[in-house]
């Protein structure tokens, strides 16, 4: 295979004795300039488009770690390859650390030379043929899987798999691939949002049913307390699993990770599913045993989780866990908030539990909405993920992990619900005092498209709180959002791209419960 067009700058104070190499290289298709001395490459390189430098290390006058330095300050991203006499460590530690993509021990043969080439310059195109193979097989094993009958393990299995896609497919920053994933992952969920029709009551009853939002405390929480360790609870607003496998790397030099999953209950929303995780209790039995909290309005979602703590130390008593001082408990609203977290976490080393809610990823998630900037720094959903690496990094809740690493603690972690790329209107039946949620909504006699959305009438069915005799919830699935008839282009227009909850997808609805003990 030629590589036309690629042109590689040869710099060798002996460029005459290579004559034979060079010719060879061009009779693969490459251009070659020569260069003997290192002014004159850096002079080259500074007037010419290069794709690859060869750099011959021992050069009279200026020699090849000098010419390195100079070529990388016109172009840094000019890939190197070092030519060298000495194999010393030292040498070859100064070389990579100027950044040298490569280093060949001479004397060299002309096909050691291609080799190193085609590695560099071929590199891309060979990786963009491998991963589209890649791709087909495992795109082509998930829809054969669609037509089977699937358990809820093989609808974790199946989003895992889609989520370590986005990832790789977001790196390579190929768009056809991106395009042909992200129909994969809308035929996925056609899917899914059937098999949670079928499924979901069963699961209520106990039948066959996955860990769910009211399993978490029971399943991950309380084994490390029952064992007297130091726990720290920490549940990420409104994050998903891609956006977990962004940061995972970056803790794993300091945890052992384990990483579980669990699926959220319906709706997918925050005093649904984060009250279910903190209580133990579906939203129906909550609103029975504690009506002081759903009764602020049923139109007011804002205050129905301020009691997360106390929800928590209950249902810990009602497993006969008894802590050996009070658990503590702080919600993170803003970065302020966070920093001060940070420069106190020291003061809870004698806290038993810590429980930690971090509201961020869902003010990212709405405020993007109502943000010009943000909606230009994350015009689609590739680029919302690649914020939470870099939001990750420079956050209070890194230091916090950094410094719990040095502990003898267990960190568990996870989120209350995932959120979905908004993308398709759907109209909602209703009067004027229903919801306004965009991917649920409860209020008298709703109706919906049952295609496009799921439609509860019997609420207690669902262990669903009841405001009256005809309480009635419509749920989205796939991408859908909630639309009323009336001005129905304009408001589909408004939040069509956005990012919402509530709703029956796998991005919803599957999410991380990870364990973490420290490596020190």
């Amino acid at each position: 295979m030629k590589e036309e067009g690629k042109h590689i700058l040869w710099v060798d104070d002996e460029i005459d004795q290579l004559k034979s190499h060079i010719i060879f290289l061009k009779s693969k298709g490459y251009q070659v300039t020569e260069a003997s001395n290192g002014d004159d490459a850096v002079a080259l390189v500074e007037r010419n488009s290069f794709d690859l430098v060869l750099l011959d290390e021992m050069m009279p006058g200026k020699d090849g770690l000098t010419t390195l330095e100079e070529i990388k300050e016109k172009n840094p991203h000019l890939p190197v390859i070092m030519v060298t006499k000495s194999e010393g460590e030292d040498l070859m530690e100064q070389a990579i650390g100027k950044k040298i993509d490569d280093y060949l021990t001479k004397p060299v043969n002309p096909s050691q030379i291609l080799s190193a080439a085609k590695k560099i310059l071929g590199a891309r195109k060979i990786r963009s043929q491998r991963l589209a193979q890649d791709y087909a097989q495992s795109s082509s094993k998930i829809s054969a899987s669609l037509f089977g009958t699937l358990s809820w393990q093989d609808w974790i299995d199946i989003f895992r798999t889609l989520c370590e896609w986005d990832l790789e497919i977001d790196n390579f920053g190929d768009a056809d691939l991106q395009k042909a994933h992200q129909g994969q992952k809308r035929e996925c969920n056609i899917e899914f949002g059937k098999y949670i029709e079928n499924v979901y009551l069963r699961w209520l009853s106990g039948e066959d049913s996955p860990l769910l939002s009211v399993d978490l405390v029971k399943r991950h929480l309380a084994p490390p307390l029952s064992q007297g360790k130091r726990t720290i609870f920490i549940v990420m607003d409104c994050m998903r699993l891609d956006q977990w496998m962004t940061i995972e790397p970056t803790l794993d030099e300091h945890f052992h990770i384990k990483r579980d999953y669990y699926y959220s209950i319906l709706p997918t929303a925050t005093p649904y599913s984060r009250n279910a995780i903190f209580s133990g209790l579906f939203p129906a039995e909550l609103a029975y045993r504690y009506p002081e909290l759903w009764k602020a309005g049923t139109r007011d979602d804002s205050s129905r989780n301020r009691y997360e703590h106390q929800l928590l130390d209950d249902q810990l008593k009602k497993m006969g866990l008894w802590l050996k001082s009070d658990s503590r408990y702080v919600k993170i609203l803003d970065a302020k908030e966070g920093e001060s977290l940070a420069k106190k976490i020291s003061s809870y080393k004698n806290t038993p539990l810590l429980s930690i809610v971090f509201n961020f990823l869902d003010i990212l998630a709405h405020g993007r909405s109502q943000s010009e900037i943000l909606k230009e720094i994350a015009p689609d959903e590739s680029a919302y993920r690649s914020l939470t690496r870099p939001w990750f990094l420079h956050s209070s809740l890194f230091r916090i992990l950094q410094y719990l690493s040095s502990q003898d603690c267990v960190v568990v972690l996870t989120s209350d619900h995932g959120s979905v790329w908004g993308t398709r209107g759907t109209v909602a039946f209703g009067k004027k005092d229903t919801s306004t949620h965009l991917r649920y909504k409860y209020g008298d006699n709703l109706n919906c498209n049952p295609k496009e959305a799921l439609l509860i009438k019997d609420p207690l069915k669902y262990k669903l709180p009841r405001y009256g005799m005809s309480t009635t919830y419509i749920i989205a699935k796939e991408d859908y959002y909630f639309v009323y008839p009336t001005k129905y282009s304009e408001y589909e227009k408004e939040y069509k791209n956005s990012l919402q909850h509530g709703g029956i997808s796998l991005e919803e609805m599957i999410l991380p419960v990870v364990t973490m003990t420290p490596r020190r």
